[in-house]
């Protein structure tokens, strides 16, 4: 076994899929013919079989990421072994951050923000001490306009741009910081409306630029309650999940899972009937409930922190995860569509706070995607001019 994976490695020269964001090499098909992609079908799965139980964490589990470079024989099977973060709570390929996290645990992650360049940087923790190297996932940077503020969320830290392949989404607040706007670069689910932009104009009137990006899918709204009376105080935020059913937080609830990215192409744009709700095509890279399900859409509301008496100031328990007070720590659970409240409605889907200057935790479950939870945390970091 040691000696196949030292193969592989030595190997990722040639042919490798690259820790991160990446498309498949012009000279893919090459490797069929090689020596790796003849091995017997059987002992082939049994040996990647072995190595994604046994790396089972960063930064080992590179080697997983190189055995689907090794071939296309090699990826098909990698893809199949390896499972959504939903039953494995792994994140092993870019397509990871789209989909939901555990069901049975939260995932850890943690937040740089850098003052200087308006960048915020997210990474999946490797150990559980607060501050450790960790395993880069998204990137964002704050771009101020007159009436609004947008967060580009990208794969690529050194790559912000919205007609590149490494667009995930954005994050589009309203002039006073109060409401905000999660948009998913690609389809979240069949029959997803795009929101209207000069980029939707221009390939409707065939000036297409092959640069130009997948879409604006509206995938949540975030609003925080305003402070009319100007007392402080714990900010009320809610988040409105347009993606994902209430449903999906009961036992045997489903949210939409993303299985891989789209090409950014002129095949991709709503004048085509690839954006049909009935559309084949778009059924490949989605699996879940669709749009036209009559199940009311996920609400999250922050969880009431209690006042402390000695310490003076507002309290919520993090376990640990939080050591700085701050206003904009907040826990998030589901609201209860209609009734009383059941057991899941008590489980925390997000947490998010600080342990440093510029450095905060961040962690998430099923139903949200790493994808969605940082556009929440994000809109803690932007001015609010009238909540505060």
């Amino acid at each position: 076994m040691s000696a196949i994976r030292s193969m592989i490695i030595r190997s990722r020269s040639h042919r490798v899929v690259r820790d991160g964001p990446a498309s498949e090499p012009e000279d893919w098909h090459g490797g069929d013919t090689s020596c790796w992609a003849n091995m017997p079908q059987e002992l082939l799965r049994e040996v990647l079989l072995r190595i994604e139980a046994s790396e089972s964490s960063w930064p080992s589990r590179k080697s997983v990421v190189a055995c689907a470079g090794v071939c296309r024989t090699w990826r098909h099977i990698t893809k199949d072994l390896v499972k959504v973060p939903e039953f494995s709570g792994r994140l092993t390929f870019p397509i990871s951050v789209k989909q939901p996290g555990p069901r049975d645990f939260l995932l850890q992650c943690f937040i740089r923000r850098c003052r200087s360049t308006q960048m915020y940087y997210l990474y999946l923790s490797l150990t559980n001490a607060l501050t450790d190297d960790g395993k880069f996932l998204l990137a964002a940077r704050k771009c101020r306009r007159p009436t609004f503020t947008d967060y580009i969320i990208s794969l690529d830290a050194d790559n912000m741009s919205k007609g590149s392949s490494t667009y995930v989404g954005k994050l589009r607040s309203n002039f006073l910081g109060t409401k905000f706007t999660v948009f998913d670069g690609q389809l979240p689910h069949a029959g997803a409306k795009m929101a209207k932009s000069r980029s939707t104009r221009l390939v409707n009137t065939k000036q297409v630029s092959p640069r130009v990006p997948a879409g604006n899918y509206p995938v949540a709204h975030i609003s925080y309650e305003l402070n009319v009376l100007g007392s402080r105080g714990p900010r009320k935020m809610q988040c409105t999940m347009d993606a994902i059913p209430a449903t999906s937080i009961e036992p045997g609830g489903v949210a939409p899972t993303q299985t891989e990215f789209s090409h950014h192409s002129v095949d991709f744009f709503p004048s085509l009937p690839f954006f049909l709700s009935k559309s084949n095509r778009a059924e490949k890279f989605l699996s879940g409930p669709l749009s036209s399900q009559k199940d009311g859409a996920l609400v999250l509301k922050n969880k009431a922190p209690r006042w402390h008496e000695q310490l003076q100031c507002w309290c919520l328990n993090f376990h640990g995860r939080v050591t700085v007070a701050s206003v904009k720590n907040f826990q998030l659970v589901a609201s209860p569509e209609n009734g009383p409240a059941g057991p899941e409605h008590e489980k925390i889907i997000l947490q998010f706070g600080k342990v440093g200057k510029d450095l905060f935790t961040m962690d998430y479950r099923y139903p949200i995607s790493a994808f969605q939870a940082f556009a929440i945390c994000l809109s803690s970091f932007d001015t609010k001019i009238a909540c505060e």
